[in-house]
């Protein structure tokens, strides 16, 4: 069996078998992801009616580390759909400070994404939620059947759980499948009214990814050679979210042996772009907006006429000409541009480029991918944290 251009035997012995096999098996659970929601479309939208039925509703996305990024990556494009206010607020914010952010006489829906559902502040995060709000309605989206937010969520009236496919449950070290199939889940459960029109989208990013996994194999392990020592990803609204977790991932992968950051295109002018050297690629994920893409057109051109030796990969969706002239390395997912519902559904064939890339990058720095941190010094589900009796002082 080959993944990603190896043999499994070859994998497993660098310590990037599970990995590997998790982020070749995403199209696959995107598909398996999307039956589920849809199966058990009535039932979601009974939960959402009932809580909707209170026009002051307040709806925030929650998680830790990648399963936060899930709501960057998602409520730009929620907050225009729906009227109500949306916001994404990490756990790890709300449970230092849980009265900055839960508001006792607002009614709120909490939507948890958790990959095990285990971590102490997403834990906490639900249990200070039925605490201090007076009326709360509660989703989780979890991968793991077992985990403490999934158990404590089916015991109780007001509290929904969405359980992504069995796969989905990473067994590696970074999150993938799980991180895309809860941003697919995020979509689509605002979207239950179309799920049907939205079928042949999600059919065509299936097969795109599926394309990615086969076709940008070998550019990508080209980029993963480069003497590397600084990454940045940039993007905006939705494809910002999207450049955090590529700039996790590549972190995470090489154990730090890759510096990161992420920014939008028109943000990293404003100091950040001080990072860039010789070492530095300068990933840029472009809009299928015609007007932001404008101005992320006009930062390609710059950075990839300036003077050093960094380099410049852009990823389009649809073939660019321009784009093409103006970078080093060039990925297209495909030829033609598609009207996809929002950016926020070009998320999944973008995001397999940075996990492919990232993984490559570690084996290339002899990093072991499925577990980059032996020591124990970062751990896949958070250790050592303490949670505290908030009292309200």
């Amino acid at each position: 069996m080959t993944y990603l251009g190896y043999q499994k035997e070859e994998l497993d012995k660098l310590g990037a078998g599970i990995t590997a096999l998790e982020i070749n098996n995403q199209p696959r659970i995107w598909k398996e992801t999307y039956e589920i929601i849809k199966d058990r479309k009535n039932e979601i939208q009974t939960f959402l009616n009932k809580a909707f039925k209170h026009e002051d509703l307040r709806i925030i996305l929650t998680g830790a580390g990648s399963s936060a990024f899930v709501g960057d990556c998602t409520v730009p494009y929620l907050d225009k759909k729906i009227c109500n206010k949306i916001e994404m607020i990490e756990s790890t914010d709300i449970v230092s400070h849980p009265e900055c952010y839960f508001k006792k006489d607002i009614p709120t829906l909490l939507i948890s994404c958790a990959r095990s559902g285990n971590s102490p502040e997403s834990v906490a995060t639900a249990n200070l939620a039925r605490d201090l709000i007076d009326n709360l309605y509660h989703i989780v989206l979890t991968c793991n059947p077992d985990g403490e937010l999934a158990k404590t969520c089916q015991e109780r009236e007001k509290e929904f759980v969405i359980l992504m496919p069995n796969d989905s449950n990473d067994k590696g070290f970074a999150m993938t499948s799980s991180f895309t199939s809860m941003v697919l889940s995020t979509l689509l459960i605002f979207n239950l009214e179309k799920l049907d029109d939205l079928q042949e989208q999600i059919d065509r990013i299936i097969l795109n990814g599926e394309n990615v996994l086969q076709s940008n194999i070998e550019l990508l392990k080209e980029v993963s050679k480069l003497d590397l020592k600084r990454v940045v990803y940039l993007g905006a609204n939705a494809l910002k979210g999207l450049a955090r977790e590529s700039a996790l991932k590549i972190l995470e992968l090489t154990s730090g042996k890759v510096a990161t950051s992420f920014d939008s295109c028109l943000g990293f002018r404003h100091g950040p772009k001080s990072i860039v050297d010789d070492k530095t690629l300068v990933i840029i994920y472009l809009s299928n907006d015609s007007y932001a893409r404008k101005y992320e057109i006009d930062f390609l051109k710059e950075i990839y006429t300036q003077n050093g030796g960094h380099k410049v990969l852009a990823v389009t969706s649809y073939e660019d000409k321009l784009v093409k002239e103006s970078c080093d390395y060039y990925i297209c997912i495909e030829k033609e541009k598609v009207d996809y519902e929002d950016d926020s559904f070009l998320v999944f064939d973008y995001i397999l480029n940075a996990q492919i890339f990232a993984i490559f990058k570690s084996i290339k720095l002899g990093v072991n991918p499925d577990n980059p941190s032996p020591d124990g010094s970062v751990n896949r589900v958070v250790k050592g944290v303490t949670i505290h009796e908030f009292n309200g002082n």
